[in-house]
Formats: structure tokens, C-alpha cells, sequence
């Protein structure tokens, strides 16, 4: 009886147990597609003109209608100074959603994001959130049988992380309940990687040789992996590819940045690996949506990968190898696009129109973002 007078008087009198409301967080849907779990940045600077006072080891931000606290993150984009604050939030469609920002101790938020180096293992850069996990090979185990040029995809079935207990024992090719890697890349872009497409060839590059954490997590990680100069068909490239990992999203956010001598746009692509078995394909060049519906493997499961671009895209076809999608890049000018995957055994997206779905939906979502706005609360 007394924890129910105790909860009621939370509701109703919230002040007494989080603070005053300095402020009040407006998050506003304007689509008609519910956004679940999703990952919003609010400026660090307008949270300071609407609380100027704000301690940033001691506030907490609460939702006005459950009255319990919002996981946060202090997003420094590899700066010494907050950027941003990343909140993760639920707003139904064609509607609203009000914050409090208060005073008061924030509690210990679950861990739903983590990259890091893995020198352990032939310079591995590896990432994941508590849908799914990725790495990219590095300097180590270029020019040996292990090589591969794109993204590999690690499945799980688990909100946990997994990255380091996969490394330390080893035998990450065999699901022990978990998930497990059993994505093959190869001489291929793997799941969504991108590089130059000159004279109708690929020139891929060599694997990252340095790299760069940014933030890592509890809720967005953001690293850069940075690649020597290299010779893409007499044009010499650089490229630095800065990606971020949001918790609850299939798919990564990848911005690159491309150097070279040439003025003019160059044409590059993104690719997916094609397995030789029949699976499911869609290219939606109006929509920019590359997606692919893996085979089925015995008792592996089902893969699903998908590509948005937010470029122009020039066109899309398939080749014996690979899924492909052409754009262009100008020098040193950022490009931006999403890539990742899914796995039916995590029983979430189980069969392509689901994942072909939620792609779209992703798309729609880029195109309608939640617009935020922050008052003073003058009570």
C-alpha cells in the first residue's frame, strides 16, 4: 500500500522528488509514422540558453506523462565541449511530446552502444548497438586469406553487447545464443560500403590504417576510420568515413569525405554483397532504397542489408557479385547515407516485406524529422 501512495504521489506532485522544471522539451511528430526508440539530438547550446545554470553532472530530464527519466548522452563529436544531448524517446504519429528538464541526480542509463579498436585481432575496428553489430578490417590482416574490403554484419539476438565477449572467446562463427558471425564479405563492398566507380570499375581501397573514436555511447557511438592515399583508376583518393551507431536502429549513419585533385565529381558506389543462392531483391532509385533479403542458410538463418542514400542516385543494378547503386562525389564535400542489417532469428524482422518496410519507414523518417523546441519554464 505504501509504494502505491508512494507512485501516486510522484504524479502528483513530481517537483518534490526531480526538482523544478527549468525547462520544458518540446518534441513534436509531424509525420504519421510512430517513432520508437528513436535517437534525437537537441542542440547543447539552446539547452543552456533555456537553463543557464545547468550543471551537467546534475540534471535529468523527465517525461511529463510516465514521469520517469529519459536516457541521455552528452554528444562531444570528438570535441572537449558538449555538442549536443542525444535523447532516446517514443512520440506517437501526428503528435507531441513534452520533456522537463530539471535539477537532480541522472540515473546509471543502460549501455545500448560500443566501438572500439580490436588490435587483438588484426586491427578490427568493431561496433554495435543492441540490435546489431559490424566491424571493418584493418592494416593487419591486409594482402592474407582473411582480407576483405567491405563491411562484415555480426548478427545477435540480444539487447547486450557482445563485441568483447565474442573476441575473447573466439569462436564467434558459432551461435551460442546470442548471435554470431557468419556474414561472408570477401573482395566485395560486403553490407553497404562505399568507393569510387571509375572507368565502370570498382577501385577499392586498401583497409583503414587509423581510426578515430568520437563518442561511445550509452546511446549513439561515432568513430572515424581514415585510409591512406590510393590509386582509383590514375586519380589518387584519400578518404576519411565517419560512422555512428544510434541504439534501436538497424542502420548506421556514414558520412564521407573524399579527397582528391580533380574539381570535377567523381562517380562512386555502394555496394552489397549477392550470395549465388536466390534471395530477395528491391532497387528504388526514386527513393534511393538498395535492400536485399539474404538466402536462407540451414540453420543460420536469414540476413537482411539495405543502403539509403540521401544523394541523387544515378542508377542501380546487379552484377554476379554485388548489388549496386551509383552516385557522385565532389571533393572534400561530405556525402551522407545509412546502411545496415538485420537478422530474422533476433525475431523482429523476420521475412523481406517486414525489412523492405522498415527501410521505407527509415526513409520517410529522414525525410519528416521530429522538430524540437525548448521554453524557459517561468513557473
Amino acid at each position: 500500500m505504501k509504494s502505491i501512495q508512494l507512485i501516486g504521489l510522484i504524479f502528483l506532485f513530481p517537483t518534490l522528488f526531480f526538482g523544478q522544471t527549468k525547462a520544458i522539451i518540446t518534441i513534436q511528430n509531424n509525420s504519421a509514422i510512430a517513432r520508437q526508440e528513436a535517437v534525437t539530438a537537441i542542440k547543447w547550446e539552446n539547452i543552456t540558453t533555456a537553463f543557464p545554470e545547468i550543471d551537467t553532472a546534475n540534471f535529468v530530464i523527465i517525461n511529463q506523462n510516465t514521469k520517469k527519466q529519459v536516457p541521455y548522452q552528452l554528444e562531444h563529436l570528438g570535441k572537449s565541449s558538449i555538442q549536443n544531448v542525444l535523447i532516446q524517446i517514443d512520440v506517437k504519429p501526428k503528435s507531441s511530446l513534452n520533456l522537463m528538464l530539471q535539477k537532480g541526480k541522472p540515473n546509471l542509463f543502460e549501455t545500448k552502444t560500443y566501438a572500439r579498436y580490436v588490435p587483438e585481432r588484426k586491427d578490427d575496428f568493431a561496433w554495435e548497438n543492441d540490435k546489431i553489430a559490424f566491424r571493418a578490417y584493418g592494416k593487419a590482416i591486409e594482402k592474407s586469406n582473411e582480407d576483405a574490403y567491405g563491411f562484415d554484419v555480426w548478427v545477435k539476438r540480444t539487447k547486450k553487447m557482445i563485441l568483447n565477449e565474442r573476441y575473447k572467446t573466439g569462436n564467434y562463427h558459432v551461435d551460442s545464443g546470442n548471435g554470431m558471425d557468419y556474414y561472408h564479405v570477401g573482395y566485395s563492398l560486403g553490407a553497404g560500403n562505399m568507393a569510387p566507380y571509375i572507368n565502370d570499375t570498382i577501385r577499392y581501397s586498401a583497409n583503414y590504417h587509423q581510426y578515430k573514436v568520437l563518442d561511445n555511447g550509452p546511446l549513439r557511438s561515432t568513430f572515424q576510420l581514415i585510409y591512406d592515399t590510393w590509386d582509383a583508376g590514375k586519380i589518387k583518393i584519400k578518404v576519411t568515413k565517419t560512422i555512428s551507431i544510434d541504439a534501436g536502429s538497424q542502420l548506421n549513419r556514414i558520412e564521407n569525405v573524399y579527397t582528391f585533385e580533380d574539381n570535377k565529381p567523381i562517380p562512386v558506389v555502394i555496394g552489397i554483397i549477392k550470395r549465388a543462392e536466390a534471395g530477395v531483391i528491391s532497387l528504388n532509385e526514386q527513393q534511393g532504397i538498395l535492400a536485399y533479403w539474404e538466402p536462407t542458410f540451414a540453420q543460420d538463418g536469414t540476413t537482411g542489408v539495405g543502403s539509403i542514400l540521401s544523394n541523387p542516385t544515378a542508377t542501380m543494378w546487379i552484377d554476379k557479385t554485388q548489388i549496386l547503386a551509383k552516385t557522385t562525389v565532389t571533393n572534400n564535400s561530405p556525402i551522407v547515407y545509412y546502411t545496415g542489417a538485420c537478422w530474422d532469428k533476433a525475431q523482429e524482422i523476420t521475412n523481406s516485406k517486414q525489412w523492405f518496410d522498415y527501410l521505407n519507414n527509415f526513409q520517410e523518417q529522414l525525410k519528416n524529422p521530429l522538430t524540437i523546441t525548448i521554453r524557459q519554464n517561468k513557473q
